[in-house]
């Protein structure tokens, strides 16, 4: 798909994004907005995770962040409290659009429909298949020929949402899940920022009913890229 660049510039998207690991993904939105390659501003990053690496990128790069871990007492945070926190937090930096980038919590219903804007997420599988955990171990004991990750509009049902962008990939003989989870970290780190462009320029909507005039030359959702090695 080609992307028109020389249209008038686009109003930055600000975005919010909620991690629990190493936030590779993160840095690759970190460093586009860097770059100017995306109309984006990062205005927070959120973590359920006090010693995860995603804080030090965020912070590298002067981008406020938010640790919702443990209470004052040293005790894990229960789920409703960190989300009580959170959508604080959320509804303090005005985001147009959460990220979910390897965030490992289930968000309740209540969360989700109260969050101060859409919230997508990315996930490891061709969706609809392979919900959950475990999904290059599951591919690879199903056979299957093909697979990739997913970036879905986030719903009360896990992984369950509008899909709106695949990356795929062919599972090579020689896969593991190690192999697996390598390629389509590569994926991921392709396919994220390529569906922000698109939600920034109107060409993707969230809206349960679009009314982007572009969607009507569009194929079906999701959108396909696919990545031959």
């Amino acid at each position: 798909m080609s992307i028109d660049q020389t249209s008038q510039p686009i109003k930055p998207l600000r975005i919010a994004v909620l991690v629990s690991g190493s936030g590779s993904n993160l840095q690759v939105l970190i460093d586009a907005m860097q770059a100017g390659a995306l109309p984006i501003e990062i205005v927070g990053v959120i973590s359920n995770r006090d010693d995860a690496y995603a804080l030090t990128r965020a912070t590298d790069a002067a981008i406020p962040v938010a640790v919702l871990s443990h209470v004052a007492s040293g005790k894990r945070m229960g789920i409703k409290t960190f989300e009580a926190h959170a959508n604080e937090q959320l509804i303090a930096w005005q985001p147009d659009l959460i990220v979910l980038a390897g965030f490992m919590r289930v968000l309740s219903g209540s969360f989700i429909d109260n969050a101060p804007a859409p919230m997508i997420n990315l996930h490891p599988s061709l969706l609809p298949v392979y919900k959950g955990l475990d999904t290059h171990q599951r591919v690879l004991q199903a056979g299957d020929r093909y697979h990739g990750c997913s970036i879905h509009k986030v719903t009360a049902e896990l992984d369950a949402g509008q899909v709106l962008t695949q990356a795929v990939l062919s599972v090579d003989i020689n896969d593991t899940a190690e192999s697996l989870q390598s390629r389509v970290q590569k994926l991921e780190h392709k396919l994220l920022p390529w569906t922000i462009l698109l939600l920034a320029k109107n060409v993707l909507s969230l809206e349960a009913e679009s009314t982007s005039q572009a969607n009507q030359y569009l194929p079906t959702l999701p959108l396909q890229l696919f990545i031959t090695s």
